[in-house]
């Protein structure tokens, strides 16, 4: 069995490093450095790179024109997505009962549009993937998956944990167990769940929700037989996170073991080779280019690529450009609460399966970093929980909506939620963020990164809304059903005008898909589909038709929103024909 001291980092000459990569991405073969290092080799890498030497050693470095590579990756590549087989999930159900709860016409369309998009989204890997996986750098998972969309070719960690929520309100079980399995299949073959389903991602992993995801598939199907024969792997997952992702943190004279988004393998993310290669010009030396490539792979890790929350300039603060991303140097909210519910989970599971000395050590660790969130993170002045700066120490006073994680995975002290729950409504209250539209903002900062303002996005929707809505305050639990109701609203809107679900939204116009970062908005979009899908479920009676926001903000007027509708419908025609 894998343990997490054989954890696997990529080392494949073409798609992980080496020179014919080097010389692809930076000529720009392609728009999108993701192209290049999603396509099939032809033939075996070594003859490949034995191919490519010969070429360097008849055209020289001067000769190595971007024609002449172009027609030397046509020539010893194949197409992206060749990987795949033509694949519908089989317990597909055209309706599911999800739809007899919504009344309203209008929104029951919605739902049974979203719910038909599972099938778009299906993927298999074929049997020549497990046979020949050097010439792939897609990971062979033998289950189905649902891809999120668009650039996304293959199957991403904590994507999944919203998909399967949707799944299971689509009643598509065996899909959302196809899935456990093939992440339970990595675990166990890698040591980790990787970034997504290549191998490029393999050094890096995104926020811990498998855990959760067993979780919620168990409280849908109760299949204890799945948990009796995988719950050992789940514990492999877990124990990567305590061993490669936490650091001790002192604070106010006591020492706590805190996690952290980390990275340190070598050279730029090969994904995105050309664009960590520009930004890490500014640094005169190869270790400092290193550290950043590291620091960048590590914000890739944490789902939120990128954005200021990573930021810490020579002051300190969250202000400059992707040059200074410190993630490695942030304890964030959200990770140490996931820890929490994770430790916690596998207390609840060890004590299922009868294994009580396992779930007395789980509780521990569950209790340890409650207790490090509450010493460190949470701020009686603030009225919240913040993200803390290693580096500097000192508590990172920003707005996200990480902030509330700890309501969502339940990472606090029961007994004092309604002193919790007046701060939080004042701390809401003071920074305006259920004020918009369109959702409640990544941040207030103006970066230009796509996760940060004005976007708006699914997974911190939902971690806000179910954080709330798991307390016992009625005003909490009010503003839940608000912002629950404000994201399905917009996003019908969206879906309206686009006839697709976009990965992530502009929290200031009412419908209008986000934008920003280092390449184009998605559509898809799978968890944005689960997502909305979950919420129509847990709403299905509050639902009633409406078109505009109902708290009286202006629509802002823009070319941009036009502008992404034309395109978002030339693709509806290519991708959507059977909506």
């Amino acid at each position: 069995m894998v343990t997490t001291s054989s954890i696997y980092k990529c080392t494949h000459e073409i798609y992980c490093r080496g020179k014919l990569l080097h010389e692809v991405q930076m000529k720009s073969i392609f728009a999108d450095s993701k192209t290049f290092v999603d396509m099939k080799l032809k033939i075996p890498r070594t003859e490949t790179l034995k191919k490519f030497e010969a070429l360097l050693n008849k055209t020289g470095d001067q000769g190595l024109t971007r024609t002449v590579l172009q027609n030397f990756v046509q020539d010893n590549f194949d197409p992206v997505a060749s990987e795949f087989e033509k694949w519908y999930p089989p317990d597909w159900k055209s309706s599911p009962r999800l739809l007899k709860k919504i009344k309203d016409p209008k929104l029951w369309e919605f739902a049974k549009k979203l719910n038909a998009i599972w099938k778009f989204l299906g993927r298999k890997i074929t049997d020549e993937v497990r046979e020949n996986q050097e010439l792939y750098s897609i990971i062979y998972m033998p289950y189905g998956v649902i891809i999120p969309g668009g650039r996304f070719r293959e199957i991403y960690y904590w994507d999944s944990y919203w998909i399967i929520r949707g799944l299971l309100k689509s009643e598509m079980f065996y899909t959302a167990r196809g899935i456990l399995a093939n992440f339970l299949y990595i675990v166990r073959k890698y040591g980790l769940i990787p970034n997504g389903g290549r191998i490029y991602y393999s050094g890096r992993s995104q926020p811990p929700m498998l855990i959760p995801m067993v979780r919620v598939y168990l409280d849908a199907t109760n299949d204890i037989d799945f948990l009796r024969e995988h719950l050992e792997t789940l514990e492999i997952e877990f124990n990567f996170w305590m061993s490669s992702r936490t650091v001790s943190v002192t604070h106010n004279g006591k020492t706590y073991k805190m996690a952290r988004y980390y990275e340190d393998s070598v050279g730029p993310r090969p994904e995105s080779y050309r664009e960590d290669i520009h930004t890490a010009k500014i640094f005169p030396h190869e270790a400092q280019k290193n550290n950043f490539y590291n620091e960048i792979k590590a914000a890739a890790e944490s789902g939120q690529d990128f954005t200021s929350r990573w930021y810490i300039s020579k002051d300190g603060n969250n202000r400059g450009d992707l040059s200074v991303t410190k993630t490695r140097s942030i304890i964030p909210v959200e990770l140490n609460a996931i820890m929490y519910w994770n430790a916690y989970t596998l207390s609840r599971f060890s004590k299922q399966m009868g294994l009580r000395k396992k779930a007395k050590t789980y509780t521990k660790i569950a209790k340890d970093f409650q207790q490090a969130v509450d010493k460190v993170l949470w701020h009686e002045d603030v009225g919240c929980w913040l993200d803390f700066d290693i580096t500097n120490n000192k508590r990172r006073e920003y707005f996200y909506p990480t902030n509330l994680s700890p309501l969502w995975t339940g990472c606090y002290y029961k007994d004092r939620e309604e002193e919790l729950a007046e701060k939080l409504i004042e701390y809401v209250e003071k920074h305006k963020c259920l004020r918009f539209p369109g959702g409640i903002p990544t941040s207030f900062e103006k970066s230009g990164q796509q996760w940060d303002f004005p976007n708006a996005w699914p997974p911190l929707q939902d971690m806000v809304i179910s954080g709330l809505e798991l307390t016992d305050d009625p005003r909490l639990i009010r503003i839940a059903k608000d912002l629950a109701l404000r994201w399905i609203y917009t996003n019908h809107r969206g879906f309206l005008e686009t006839k697709s679900m976009h990965e992530k939204y502009d929290a200031t116009v009412f419908g209008a898909p986000g934008g920003g970062g280092e390449y184009e908005s998605q559509m898809g979009f799978g968890w944005t589909n689960g997502i909305v899908l979950d919420l129509m479920d847990r709403y299905a009676d509050q639902l009633v038709p409406q078109e505009e926001p109902d708290d009286g903000i202006a629509l802002r007027p823009s070319l941009e929103p036009i502008l992404k509708y034309l395109l978002s419908a030339f693709m509806v025609l290519r991708c959507f024909s059977y909506l």
